[in-house]
């Protein structure tokens, strides 16, 4: 047991010394570690150039509707030999060349093609718009994140101070202990006893200082920085969030306009059923014009032109009915969006709601942890009187200190758990 207790005792002497030599760590708050996250993490990068993707993919569907003009040119040189006769009669062979040159340019515009291309379009553009709520969507959850992880680590600092307090009291009873066993007012295991308790005392602060690294590394990767956790955070107040003491039905309303993968889900039926009318449009014929300028002849300097213009009518009559399959494939997925859609909507529900009630034990929490505190510690301050008086013991005096840790420690965690309660609220009413 001693050399446990030195052992622990020359761990806590190197901790404190390692941090007593280390500069001040700068802290960051809160809104800090939500910007870095905004600026750093690599799932919002990610989803901002998925959103690029689709993007271009709107331009790519528009470009048909626009006019499309190439311009070609060709050169073509060919030799071969020939016979023929002469008036006389007699024969002649010989070998002849010539060149060719041709060049030109086409323009052409699609007319009307009863919604096929421009369905595509407008397809596309709803796909945009669902990628957008899709990208919002990894905001909130980084969000979400990033507030649960600085909770927590602000929770592990808390509870860092709580194991110091609990250090110094047992320090203060080992001497005072320590004092009666000298004077023979008090048995000699009594000092073992305390020993015991300081040196679990400095057990726990080691392991809350751990927790404490742990939790700062944790919430670095969620705010998507690679880098060591030379800072602090601080003990950040969560507000209240409106409405968070109403019922779900209140609540709901805020969610279904607000959350983005409810969103995202809706704008994708919408690009559905607008492809599923382009689809459609292969049902009708498809109306275009085309014009084309030419400049062909055997050599450059003796080129003649000639113009073009052409006026087409397209219409597939029968094409073995794929335009009919395509059209109930499209309306299957519509319905499949559809259920999805209704699936999410009661998610949302259940969000809300499980979000609401954990605020509300959360809350319950914080009273009855702060009473079981309170009480905790005047229970310690006459365990501590019975003991100087002669009339309590050694255990009794132990027995108090750890119900006052205990007590103290769970204070701790229901403040920061009522604080990622609220952190989880945000999420399931879709705010980042």
């Amino acid at each position: 047991m001693k050399r446990l207790s030195l052992l622990v005792l020359m761990a806590c002497v190197f901790m404190r010394e390692a941090r007593a030599a280390e500069p001040d760590a700068r802290v960051v708050s809160l809104d800090e570690a939500l910007q870095q996250a905004r600026a750093n993490h690599p799932q919002l990068h990610a989803s901002r150039a998925q959103t690029d993707a689709v993007q271009a993919k709107v331009a790519q569907a528009r470009a048909p509707l626009l006019p499309q003009v190439t311009g070609n040119g060709s050169f073509a040189h060919t030799t071969g030999s020939y016979s023929t006769t002469t008036s006389s009669g007699a024969p002649v062979a010989g070998v002849s060349s010539a060149n060719a040159y041709n060049l030109g340019v086409n323009a052409s515009e699609l007319i009307y093609d009863f919604g096929l291309t421009t369905g595509r379009w407008n397809a596309a553009k709803a796909t945009l718009r669902s990628q957008e709520e899709n990208e919002r969507n990894f905001s909130v959850q980084v969000a979400f994140n990033v507030r649960s992880a600085y909770y927590t680590a602000a929770a592990a600092k808390a509870l860092v101070k709580v194991a110091e307090e609990t250090l110094g009291n047992q320090e203060a009873h080992l001497r005072q202990i320590q004092g009666f066993v000298e004077a023979g007012t008090r048995p000699e295991i009594d000092l073992a006893q305390a020993r015991t308790d300081r040196a679990n005392a400095k057990v726990l602060l080691i392991n809350q200082q751990v927790a404490y690294d742990t939790g700062k590394a944790l919430l670095s990767q969620a705010m998507g920085v690679d880098r060591v956790a030379d800072y602090d955070v601080s003990d950040p107040p969560a507000g209240e969030i409106p409405g968070e003491d109403t019922n779900v039905d209140e609540l709901l309303p805020v969610a279904l306009k607000a959350r983005p993968d409810l969103l995202a889900l809706a704008r994708q039926i919408d690009a559905q059923e607008l492809t599923t009318g382009s689809i459609k449009g292969g049902y009708a014929p498809s109306l275009s014009a085309s014009a084309g300028l030419t400049e062909s002849g055997p050599a450059l300097d003796s080129l003649n032109w000639g113009f073009r213009g052409l006026l087409s009518l397209n219409w597939q009559i029968f094409g073995g009915g794929i335009t009919d399959a395509q059209v109930r494939e499209a309306r299957a997925n519509t319905a499949v969006l559809r259920a999805q859609y209704e699936l999410a909507r009661q998610q949302v529900r259940a969000d809300v709601e499980q979000a609401r009630l954990g605020v509300r034990a959360a809350k319950a929490a914080i009273e009855a942890t702060h009473e079981a505190a309170v009480n905790a510690r005047v229970r310690l301050n006459l365990a501590e009187g019975r003991y100087q008086a002669g009339v309590g013991s050694v255990i009794e005096l132990g027995d108090s200190q750890v119900a006052l840790t205990a007590a103290a420690g769970q204070e701790v965690q229901a403040v920061f758990n009522l604080a990622t309660a609220r952190a989880r609220l945000l999420q399931a009413l879709g705010q980042p």
